[in-house]
């Protein structure tokens, strides 16, 4: 009788009907064992980590700096945060602000054939791997080095900021550049190609509305990291408000810091806001 009733239930198990909930749950693959031999492999690459790490404390100099940020973030200097010469906030958030749109708009544009000619469905294999070491080599070097490197060919001054960034810039939008290409829907290039289109047009009506609203968002994505990225390039004297922050902290000169910080919170927020809102509306048509 009890055998009868296991190959009933066999037969049963081995039908077409859908399972319940409970014989779902009961036929579940066991994966335990992996997910405890991942956990044993995070714990191990992090006590490995933890070894080159050596806390000595607060120093007493940070603690003061942290204090003194604290400080001008509550007390900014309000005549430095309103004044619309070369040397007030404005300008320095302008100049940083117009340092990011130009890297970013010439980088965006350069990224424009470096991706189709990575790409292995448009070029042959031999081609896309070559434009895509190139790519990656951009991609490997830090902004901060690059900037470096320019410096000593345009000097120290805003056109380096937006070299650097340019050129940075093109590391990652061709990436994200090659995956919207890459994502094409070929039925559709299939479909204009039956109905007589030249190539022109297939890239006109096939390519292009399928491609332009990945670039976009792309590039207003890249345009908030440049943001960022020129505040931090202006301590090294690729233009921007990074080299009046760094000249005030070094000074201690914290009511100007906090000006400082408090126009680039603004600026960052009211860009956050606006890339947000063109962001969504690409991402719903």
């Amino acid at each position: 009788m009890a055998k009868e009733k296991k190959t009933l239930s066999t037969n049963h198990l081995s039908t077409n009907h859908p399972l319940t909930i409970e014989e779902a749950y009961a036929s579940r693959p066991r994966l335990w064992w992996i997910y405890t031999l991942i956990i044993l492999i995070v714990a191990a690459l992090l006590g490995w980590s933890g070894t080159s790490i050596t806390y000595k404390g607060l120093a007493t100099k940070g603690i003061t700096i942290a204090q003194g940020v604290g400080y001008g973030l509550i007390h900014p200097d309000t005549n430095l945060l309103f004044n619309l010469t070369n040397e007030g906030v404005p300008f320095q958030l302008l100049q940083t602000v117009a340092i990011a749109v130009l890297g970013t708009l010439i980088g965006g544009i350069l990224a424009i054939p470096f991706s189709f000619l990575a790409c292995d469905k448009i070029v042959p294999k031999w081609v896309s791997v070559i434009f895509r070491a190139v790519i990656l080599g951009i991609r490997t070097i830090p902004s901060l080095v690059w900037a470096l490197v320019w410096i000593r060919v345009t000097g120290p001054n805003a056109f380096c900021g937006v070299v650097t960034q340019s050129v940075c810039s093109i590391g990652m939008i061709c990436k994200m550049y090659i995956n919207a290409i890459e994502d094409i829907d070929k039925n559709i290039l299939e479909s204009l190609d039956a109905a007589g289109c030249n190539g022109f047009q297939k890239i006109r009506y096939g390519v292009l509305p399928q491609i332009i609203p990945n670039f976009i968002s792309t590039v207003i994505y890249r345009f908030d990291i440049n943001v960022k990225d020129a505040t931090t390039l202006g301590i090294v004297g690729a233009g921007g408000i990074g080299a009046a922050l760094i000249q005030c902290m070094n000074s201690s000169r914290w009511s100007m810091v906090g000006a400082y910080l408090c126009g680039m919170i603004v600026l960052m927020i009211f860009i956050e806001i606006f890339s947000t809102k063109i962001r969504t509306r690409l991402a719903r048509g």
